[in-house]
């Protein structure tokens, strides 16, 4: 029997203590088809568990994939683990030379030369993938090629061939039951449990993936869907997280409410999905408090109207007020989006929907984020006519428009940043619990977010051997978050972290080192400082505008000028026992980003208390 194997990896989280909130849906999904489609007696199917994923490094990952040496791999691709998967999906065929590999998922693309160019993948399949993904192994198991079958491309001398021609998907969904209740999805009670009633999207906003699925609407019934819900309840769900395209829009929408108030009768779970306002009426409001859902998301996405034509969004930036009150009088929570850089729009824009959000009360609860050309979005393969620039790697941020500069998208973020009085994207968190890892020692395959220590006397006299780990262990594991840290006896010069960053900036991109490309951070590769309480102020002050900054200190100590931690003062590494009280404390009055514990379990409980990163979605 052949065997095959299926990876999905995760978004990257900013912590190495985060919760990943990484379900291989996708993966699972491809495997029931191929059981649907007959051909379990010739094929053993297994899905790589996130805790796997989540956890080990590159060479310990590829090691595992490789292990047994199966026949096929399939990774499914987005925009947050493209490169680290076909990275993984050449070190697969170094092990095991004889195995397939398979892409597949929103990245693969006919539009996207990025992904095709790279090496490392025999089979790209684009689309929906049950079908295709079905025939595309029936031909492997059989012998031949998977050419010619529709929305596949397959690699040749010269590279990957054109896509097959590929009419839009049309099974039901009924045709293929979910991969939790076939076993190859676990369901875990701390990570969001997702599924799908809806796939096609009858808007047609041009920024957004869902419109190239199909504008029309295939439903799982009613009946199935509420079936669905109670099922994977009882196994143990306790977030249900509706990926369907505007949950409101769906035919059935308020049966499908009277139905899960009924399976949700004990409130055994919550409920999360994605809504326009358009259509919500103070019922549905109502239903959909009664049935589970704390919180929604909404999109506003620009306050120009001529902007939301252009975009084919539509709607009504008072339609979205409106409801958001109409929500909130119910007690649902919600995630209201913006989006900087919209063709059409200017930077006046942008900052008059702070204004609109905050005039509304929704300011909170405000997403705001720059725009990201999409493979397959009608955006994309009108930016040239539009005037558009964008990176082509991922995240596919936008750079420049006929009414943004580069300069313009990054002062509208910080503007808008000043306005709301937080940081917008998320803060590079080190890891700097004990017991630290000795930077100096050979390095061996590690974990997925890893962190050097280099302690000495004089590092700046060390530097050689300190740029010569981290090309070592960057050669082991070249996609693993990194944490440099410094620690000193004395002041260094601040070219040892100019060299160093010089160092970490060489090493291959990927979209978490590109995701604050541009304010200048690296999200992926980071540099903290772990400073001792007799290093001059003035130097202290000098190594901040370069690395992150932390003061080893009890918690009574932070206590007293915890206000200014991260601020006029250095963050603080809190070494010792923390009492209930002092930690509450803490929680209250610092910044939460420039609080680090020494403790693994308090760092744990901070991350996923006070920062929030335990929400498994």
């Amino acid at each position: 029997m052949k065997k095959l194997r299926l990876v999905q990896l995760p978004v990257p989280p900013p912590a190495a203590l985060a919760a990943t909130g990484n379900v291989p849906l996708a993966a699972g999904c491809l495997g029931v088809a191929a059981r649907v489609q007959g051909l379990s007696p010739r094929l053993a199917i297994d899905v790589v568990e996130p805790a796997a994923t989540d956890v080990l490094g590159d060479t310990l990952l590829a090691d595992l994939i490789a292990r047994d040496e199966p026949d096929f791999v399939g990774f499914s691709l987005y925009l947050w683990n493209s490169e680290r998967s076909l990275h993984l999906a050449r070190e697969v065929k170094r092990r095991s030379p004889r195995t397939r590999v398979l892409i597949g998922g929103p990245e693969v693309s006919p539009d996207n030369g990025f992904i095709l160019q790279q090496a490392g993948a025999d089979v790209a399949v684009t689309g929906e993938a049950e079908d295709t993904f079905a025939r595309v192994m029936a031909a492997l198991l059989d012998g031949g090629s998977a050419a010619g079958i529709p929305g596949v491309a397959v690699r040749g001398p010269l590279g990957f061939t054109s896509f097959a021609p590929q009419a839009a998907a049309g099974f039901a969904l009924s045709e293929y039951p979910s991969p939790y209740l076939e076993g190859l999805v676990p369901v875990e009670p701390q990570r969001s449990t997702y599924i799908e009633t809806v796939r096609g999207c009858r808007s047609h906003c041009t920024f957004c993936f869902y419109p190239r699925s199909s504008s029309v609407l295939r439903t799982l019934d009613i009946e199935r869907s509420a079936q669905l819900v109670g099922a994977l309840r009882d196994r143990g769900a306790r977030e249900v997280v509706f990926l369907d395209p505007t949950f409101n829009h769906r035919p059935g929408f308020e049966p499908l409410l009277d139905a899960l108030v009924r399976e949700n009768a004990a409130r055994a779970l919550t409920f999360f999905a994605e809504v326009r306002a358009e259509g919500l009426t103070p019922l549905h409001a109502r239903k959909l408090k009664q049935a589970g859902f704390d919180r929604l998301e909404i999109g506003l996405q620009s306050v120009n109207r001529g902007t939301l034509k252009r975009v084919r969004r539509g709607g009504s930036p008072d339609k979205v007020a409106e409801t958001a009150r109409m929500l909130h009088g119910e007690g649902i929570e919600l995630l209201v989006d913006l989006i900087v850089g919209l063709p059409g729009d200017t930077p006046d824009d942008v900052l008059r929907g702070i204004d609109f959000l905050e005039a509304h009360g929704l300011a909170e609860e405000a997403q705001v984020f720059p725009l990201s050309l999409l493979p397959g979005t009608a955006m994309r393969a009108t930016a040239e006519e539009d005037g558009v620039i964008f990176d082509p790697a991922p995240p596919y941020r936008v750079r420049r428009t006929p009414s943004f500069s580069e300069e313009a998208l990054l002062g509208t973020l910080l503007a808008a940043e000043d306005r709301l009085g937080r940081r917008l994207d998320e803060w590079p968190r080190p890891h700097l619990v004990d017991p630290p890892e000795d930077g100096f020692e050979v390095p061996e395959p590690g974990n997925q977010h890893a962190a050097l220590w280099f302690a000495a006397p004089d590092l700046f006299a060390r530097r050689a051997d300190i740029l010569g780990a981290i090309d070592r262990r960057l050669r082991i594991d070249p996609y693993a978050t990194l944490d440099v840290v410094l620690r000193s006896g004395m002041p260094f010069p601040l070219d040892l972290v100019d060299a160093i960053r010089a160092r970490l900036d060489d090493a291959p991109a990927c979209y978490l080192s590109r995701a604050l490309q541009h304010r200048g951070e690296n999200l992926m590769r980071r540099i903290a400082v772990v400073a001792g309480a007799g290093h001059p102020a003035d130097w202290i002050e000098a190594i901040r505008d370069r690395a992150q900054v932390y003061v080893d200190q009890p918690a009574e100590r932070a206590l007293l000028d915890a206000e200014r931690l991260g601020v006029e003062l250095p963050a603080a590494r809190i070494v010792g026992p923390v009492e209930d009280a002092g930690f509450a404390e803490l929680a209250r009055r610092a910044d939460a980003d420039f609080i680090a514990f020494a403790d693994p379990g308090l760092e744990l409980r901070w991350t996923q208390r006070v920062l929030g990163f335990g929400d498994a979605r």
